[in-house]
């Protein structure tokens, strides 16, 4: 899913004109699709991470209610503590994805600033 991102540079580089070839393609346009396919891509991502983890904290507090009447199952206990490793994970994993986000913005406003403005997002 994140294709888009891992080859951001690649994608400026043989998209977005050098100042030599500027007449031959509408760099404008470019920037601004390769704009939206990577803000479409971003949503998407944290939306399955954000479903992620509301299921597994679903599923977390399920575990727990079962635990309360039965504190001695070291079956549940263990399936709980999986539970909230899972959890952990897919909450770091967001704390990656900002950082990654961050990253691609910043490589395409070096590439694309002059080229196209991105909207303000509130």
């Amino acid at each position: 899913m994140r294709n888009i991102d891992d080859r951001i540079v690649h994608s400026l580089n043989t998209t977005v004109p050098t100042v030599s070839f500027s007449g031959k393609v509408d760099a404008s346009e470019t920037c601004k699709q390769l704009y939206e396919t990577m803000m479409e891509a971003h949503l998407t991502r944290d939306k399955a991470i954000k479903s992620c983890i509301a299921q597994t904290s679903e599923v977390m507090g399920q575990l727990r209610e079962e635990r309360a009447k039965d504190s001695d199952n070291l079956v549940l206990l263990r399936q709980l503590r999986k539970e909230q490793t899972k959890l952990k994970l897919m909450q770091s994993e967001l704390n990656v994805e900002e950082v990654v986000n961050d990253r691609s913005l910043k490589v395409f406003s070096e590439r694309c600033r002059i080229h196209y403005t991105p909207p303000k997002v509130k």
